[in-house]
């Protein structure tokens, strides 16, 4: 095989990985015990204006290191055909459970 089409099947093999990765979490929703508290109320932010081919994610509490910290909203790129269900706590028992955000058909 000569060294063009070596380096063509190389390209096509990281396409479809890189592919793989990507399309994967799309449908994948993790929970994850984290919290042994309710979290704090949501701030509120300003949601800037919209952008084409993006949506916003609302900021959050992330349980992190024994308490609660901030994480700020931010753009995800739009998946066609999908829509963004953003993250959120549920309570389970008593603890809490982080339901991460996720792109639904």
């Amino acid at each position: 095989m000569n060294n063009s089409i070596r380096l063509l099947v190389a390209k096509a093999a990281i396409v479809v990985a890189g592919a793989c990765a990507v399309a994967a979490p799309a449908l994948a929703q993790e929970v994850i015990v984290v919290a042994p508290s309710a979290p704090p109320p949501e701030r509120v932010e300003v949601v800037p204006a919209p952008r084409v081919g993006y949506v916003w994610d609302k900021g959050h509490w992330r349980w992190d290191h024994g308490h609660y910290v901030w994480i700020a909203g931010h753009w995800q790129a739009e998946r066609v055909g999908y829509h963004w269900v953003p993250g959120h706590w549920v309570a389970h028992g008593p603890n809490w459970r982080w339901i991460e955000g996720h792109w639904a058909a």
